[in-house]
């Protein structure tokens, strides 16, 4: 399965639109390869994937383009040309003339320029605190684009390395008040940090390891943990090399990973923090609840407590203001910084709220004690219990906050377990044979590096097998439960569960460049990216806070004036408070029910946890702004060959039409086809391996002049003839007559749902070939159960007519488009969405790539194209139709549970301000308690963390279970047959 390239940024430096052979379905030859240059530019302007079209096509009329590919999504162009035709400042000149902004990024002479780096912040409250950050981060000169996750507390910043670096990163983000700490940078392919244990790391540590071969640059980070990183070329040398290093010293080191270690650490020191102060908060405060509510109702106790020490001042306000002071101005201390911070940078936030409450309470108490103790006559009430008991209340709810929001990334602390902890070294002689093996630390293995994999072991590490036989369980990676047998040559994936076997592994890749590594990068980039329902919390949170502060004085002002007018009786008053006293109360009330963090939390959270469901049930689901538009697909876009097909189709028939054996036909149609990535091709290629006697690698003669025409054919000169391989069009452009009997093959071919291929030698028609390819067993169900979620289904292909008609027929689909290349796909798409459609687009193939990426939602076949991966929104990583149900019904399931959020979070702030406010007194008598505000406060947060954590109970819709059951008894039967 092609998964090397699924967490790679879109359309990155490293597409693999870009790489050999991945055009068409074909390669160039070495001539046009020599010719031919790549470059990225980034395009300002594009609102949507209409914009792409003009773009595309202004670029592709110009002479020397090979290959054009628009990301809307990124702003960027991917431009393959040729130097000798046309040059960048032309293609950036007509970018321009199509009406957009253009400028390069990259060209194949220059280092890519844009860098992504993903930082750890502590220290955001709410979704102001985020918002802040992102301003920030967005107008530092060369910040592209930066995106700030609450829930995750991380930053992932592109940013254009030429005007700006990390560091300065991370100083704008601690210049607003916050912690940041980098955790990895676009360098990270051969990058590894070192935790050092030891009192003295000196500058003779950084010489060592520079002056090992293939180490770029050593970087020292000094604070409470000591880290050193070290770049460094993973072909020459690796981790096991630098921790030699420390052999000779005190010091000792190990591997340390910035991102789920360091969050999990992190995560832990603040819930021991929230914990901590939580007791000596309560130690104080119950002493306070007690003298204030309770032994009030105890006549000895209350006698003693009511004891003048001065004046009016008594033993119990005595005890309750010295109690309550620590609480207040110690273990409170969090709330006064994170106000001054909130502040200092322009925005106010739950801190500010908090510190303006509980002053409130505190300073009237504290005028009220100091008037008892100068005033032989002064009479008034403390509220020393409220202002305590709310930051008693407000750390217990940041407590549970943290630890429910650390749940919410439990599926990347799962994935990142898939990996063992240690692997066996094997040690090879010259002649490969084994010569020792030795147990070592799974993080310290290297590239090129040999392991042994026993029976019941996990695969240490994405390799090939270069000896023994068995069978892998790969479901932790793909979900899908079945044992796939490996022998030598095959390639593994790290992670994966060894079954029945002893396998010798070479290691291919190691570190973030391992399959499991680009996972995992992919769905922490979706957990960073944000859904489009996140504006609304956004929009409210930078107003929210000053309209809560305004409206909490309103109700103190309108209470303070209502009674001294006398609008209400004074029966309403608390025998222990006065009119100003019950007025105060009630704005204090109001400051502190309010909960902006609540409203921060509903999107991004539910967002973390249905990513990480998805990844779990094999569906690899790039971020919100995909999950919530797949919520609103009602239209899905179907290719034909490997995504309705089983995409491993076979040669039934053959037809020759002239006095050639089958051994020489297929010796020269072979060498022709075996430059292609099709599909067909390989089919074709596979079938004439079985009149060769060399079967397992066949040399095939040489083809000169390879040419693809998409959608049509190859073409090439084998042995001095030319050869064409196609479909009618192919040959009637190319003047090959086609007699009766090989139409009447083609038409019988189409009438079984299968594709007829010709094949001319020298400009006179050969033979016919018939190639069938096999629907996927659930495909029907799929296309029925799609059609009850009133989701219509489209099938778009290359194929003919007469196929794509027999295919759709057999799974249930009405509409259907063939013979259609890649634009005219695309183009579908569009037609599809300008009819007020929702298009979500499911396919495999390069060719399919433009229509993935013109769709609302592009979904990719997991063993499909790198290209196809790249370009899609969505992943199916089992590659069974099922999933694109299961991805849709997920979305829908998520975006629930965020409304649900929003109506919580929305309809607790909208019920619980106004009755804190005591519209309801005048009728009930009833008030909310400041205390008893703050802690439903706290519980708001909670709630909503906890409600997006109910979508980890997550299952697909039953009727897919018998979908599965029906494929495993057809493929069994295929087996079988």
């Amino acid at each position: 399965m092609a998964l090397t390239s699924i967490g790679e940024e879109t359309y990155s430096a490293r597409h693999p639109l870009l790489q050999k052979n991945k055009f068409g379905g074909g390669c160039r030859s070495s001539s046009e390869e020599e010719a031919t240059s790549k470059a990225l530019f980034r395009v300002v302007g594009m609102t949507c994937s209409a914009c792409a079209g003009p773009v595309e096509e202004a670029i592709k009329r110009l002479r020397g383009i090979h290959e054009a590919v628009i990301d809307v999504l990124n702003n960027q162009a991917q431009v393959l040309f040729n130097p000798n035709f046309v040059n960048l400042e032309k293609i950036c000149e007509t970018i321009q003339d199509a009406g957009f902004e253009a400028s390069l990024i990259e060209n194949e002479a220059n280092e890519t320029s844009i860098k992504v780096c993903r930082i750890r912040i502590n220290g955001m409250t709410c979704s102001s605190c985020s918002s802040t950050i992102e301003r920030v981060l967005r107008v530092t000169n060369g910040v592209q684009r930066a995106h700030v996750s609450l829930a995750l507390e991380e930053a992932e910043v592109h940013y254009d390395g030429r005007l700006v670096g990390h560091d300065k990163l991370l100083d704008e983000i601690e210049s607003v008040g916050f912690v940041a700490l980098l955790i990895s940078t676009g360098e990270d392919l051969s990058k590894i940090d070192l935790k050092i244990v030891g009192e003295c790391v000196d500058e003779s540590i950084k010489t060592l390891l520079e002056a090992l071969p293939g180490v770029q640059s050593v970087e020292f980070h000094h604070g409470t943990d000591k880290i050193i990183s070290v770049l460094y070329k993973h072909d020459v040398t690796g981790p096991r090399s630098f921790i030699r290093v420390f052999g000779g010293t005190k010091l000792k080191a190990t591997i340390f990973s910035a991102g789920e270690e360091g969050r999990e650490s992190q995560r832990q020191v603040e819930l021991k923090k929230y914990y901590n102060s939580f007791l000596w908060s309560l130690v104080c405060t119950v002493p306070v609840f007690l003298t204030a509510m309770v032994f009030m109702y105890i006549p000895w106790i209350n006698h003693l407590l009511m004891f003048k020490v001065i004046n009016m001042l008594n033993a119990g306000e005595i005890i309750r203001c010295v109690l309550a002071t620590p609480v207040q101005f110690f273990i409170g201390w969090r709330f006064y910084y994170g106000s001054y911070k909130a502040l200092r940078r322009g925005s106010a936030n739950m801190d500010v709220l908090v510190a303006l409450g509980t002053n409130a309470a505190y300073f009237y108490s504290l005028y009220s004690v100091t008037r008892a103790a100068t005033s032989p006559g002064f009479k008034g009430e403390d509220f020393f219990e409220t202002s305590s008991m709310l930051i008693t209340f407000i750390l217990l709810g940041k407590y549970l906050e943290v630890m429910a929001k650390g749940k919410t990334s439990d599926a990347i602390s799962k994935l990142m377990k898939l990996t063992p902890d240690t692997a066996i070294l094997l040690t090879l002689d010259n002649e490969g044979k084994v010569t020792g093996e030795e147990e070592i630390d799974g993080r310290l293995i290297q590239k090129n590096d040999v392991i042994k994999i026993l029976p019941g072991d996990k695969v240490a590490s994405d390799g090939y097998v270069i000896w023994g036989r068995s069978h892998v369980d790969e479901s932790m990676m793909t979900g899908e439960a079945k044992l796939v047998a490996k022998r030598k040559g095959d390639t593994v994936i790290g992670g994966t569960l060894n079954a029945n076997g002893v396998l010798h592994v070479k290691v291919t890749k190691v570190g973030s460049e391992s399959a499991l590594a680009q996972i995992i990068r992919l769905v922490e980039s979706a957990q960073l990216a944000k859904a489009p329902a996140q504006n609304l919390a956004d929009t409210i949170s930078k107003f929210f806070v000053p309209l809560v502060i305004s409206f909490s004085l309103l109700t103190w002002l309108v209470w303070f004036f209502a009674g001294k007018l006398h609008w209400y009786s004074e029966s309403w008053i608390p025998a222990s408070m006065d009119r100003f006293e019950l007025a105060l109360q009630f704005g204090i009330s109001v400051m502190v029910v309010a909960c902006p963090c609540a409203l921060g939390l509903a999107t991004p959270t539910a967002v973390m946890v249905g990513t990480g469901v998805g990844a779990s049930q094999g569906v690899l689901i790039k971020g919100g702004q995909a999950l919530e538009k797949a919520h609103m697909v009602n239209c899905i876009v179907f290719d034909k060959t490997g995504t309705l097909t089983m995409g491993k189709p076979v040669v039934v028939k053959t037809k020759m039409l002239k006095n050639m054996t089958l051994g020489e036909f297929y010796e020269l149609v072979a060498a022709t086809e075996v430059n292609s990535e099709h599909p067909l091709a390989k089919a074709i290629v596979n079938h004439a391996k079985e009149f060769r006697d060399d079967q397992e690698n066949p040399a095939w003669p040489q083809a000169r002049d390879f040419l693809s025409i998409t959608g049509n054919g190859v073409k090439a000169t084998v042995k001095g003839r030319e050869i064409m391989v196609g479909n009618k069009d192919l040959m009637s452009q190319h003047g090959v007559n086609i007699p009766e009997d090989a139409e009447e093959m083609l038409a019988e071919a189409e009438e079984r749902a299968q594709t007829g291929i010709l094949v001319s030698v020298n400009r006179e028609l050969t033979g016919v070939l018939a190639v069938s390819d096999p629907l996927k067993p659930s495909a029907r169900a799929a296309i029925s159960v799609l059609k009850s979620m009133n989701i219509a289904s489209i099938m778009v292909t290359g194929d003919n007519w007469g196929t794509a008609n027999a295919i759709a027929r057999e799974v249930g689909i009405d509409s259907v488009m063939a013979e259609a290349k890649p634009k005219q796909k695309a183009e579908k798409v569009k037609e599809l969405q300008a009819a007020g459609h929702v298009v979500a687009m499911v396919g495999d193939g390069i060719n399919d790539a433009p229509a993935l990426v013109a769709a609302d939602v592009g979904i990719a076949i997991g063993a499909g194209t790198d290209i196809a991966i790249e370009a899609a929104d969505i992943v199916l990583m089992k590659s069974n139709l099922e999933d694109v149900i299961t991805a849709i019904d997920l979305s829908r399931k998520t975006f629930l549970r965020i409304r649900l959020n929003y109506v919580w979070a929305l309809g607790y702030n909208l019920i619980g301000i106004p009755i804190a406010a005591g519209v309801l007194f005048p009728w009930t008598h009833l008030r909310l308690p400041p205390w008893f505000a703050g802690a439903a406060m706290a519980a708001s947060s909670v709630s909503v963390v906890c409600s997006s954590l109910l979508l980890k109970n997550y299952k697909r819709p039953k009727m897919l279970d018998n979908l599965e059951i029906c494929e495993v008894l057809v493929e069994r039967n295929l087996s079988n047959n």
